[in-house]
């Protein structure tokens, strides 16, 4: 099934990626054989293995699906739609395929834009069970900083859910996604691309965003869970996330220490 348009993986989803994302939050998730993986938790599962020679001086990789629209480009994460058709059994085996679903170049503030939409869809037992689009930005290299966005001045209603971030959370969370980009480890690195320290990785802020969900025992089974990042959050910190102003169903922010809004959510369908 792999070819140049489409690269597929299988992997028997196993229990050590979860344990070893609940040993980092410090909570307890069951993870035996025959256990479900949470929802948003298969971003621990069927990662790419790219060789150290396939990656660029940011350390992500030059080949492969996506790969930079050119050289010197400074790769971002925009955001993504997840929909949740079922939920992937530990100890089974499980195929995930990869493919582009739409490339757009644009011309924006900061310059030249390439707007890429990757699909993936996860199936196990001959079923489909994740279908998700992830949105990544390549734009222009340089160090100018984006610019941060002010406090929210919103009115936090219903339960909220902090996560205490430093070197050693980062370094963890990178190891478990098999996320070899500098901006979140290099801060030398994290300089050159116009950030002001260490870059929380956006996929933690979504992640725990759905977790928040989760605890609060509201299901995403048959729902579409959509996030975006609007703003970077850099050095380490204590991160909150909030209710929608409609209540938690609907979706939730992670709010920054100093209270910006880096990433929002929505929870659409039945």
């Amino acid at each position: 099934m792999t070819s140049p348009d489409k690269i597929a993986r299988t992997e028997v989803i196993s229990a050590e990626p979860v344990e070893a994302m609940a040993a980092l939050l410090d909570i307890d998730v069951p993870h035996a054989i025959g256990d479900t993986v949470p929802p948003i938790w298969h971003w621990l599962h069927l990662l790419p293995r790219d060789a150290e020679s396939d990656l660029g001086e940011d350390g992500h990789p030059v080949v492969g699906i996506p790969a930079p629209p050119g050289g010197g480009r400074r790769r971002m994460f925009g955001g993504g739609r997840v929909t949740a058709f079922g939920s992937l059994r530990i100890g089974e085996p499980a195929t995930k395929v990869t493919s582009i679903a739409k490339s757009v170049d644009k011309v924006g503030r900061t310059g030249a834009l390439t707007l890429v939409t990757v699909l993936q869809e996860i199936t196990q037992g001959g079923e489909l069970i994740i279908r998700e689009e992830q949105d990544i930005v390549y734009r222009e290299g340089g160090s100018t900083p984006l610019p941060t966005p002010a406090p929210s001045s919103a009115q936090v209603n219903g339960p909220t859910l902090s996560l205490a971030v430093d070197e050693k959370l980062l370094f963890r969370f990178s190891a478990l996604t098999y996320n070899t980009h500098r901006i979140h480890y290099d801060l030398d690195w994290c300089r050159r691309e116009g950030y002001d320290g260490l870059v929380i990785h956006g996929p933690l802020l979504a992640f725990m965003m759905a977790d928040h969900m989760r605890r609060q025992d509201i299901s995403l089974q048959g729902k579409t869970f959509g996030y975006r990042l609007v703003s970077p959050m850099t050095r380490p910190q204590t991160f909150t996330v909030v209710p929608h102003v409609d209540g938690l169903e609907r979706g939730a922010e992670a709010h920054s220490a100093a209270g910006v809004v880096c990433a929002t959510s929505t929870v659409t369908g039945s």
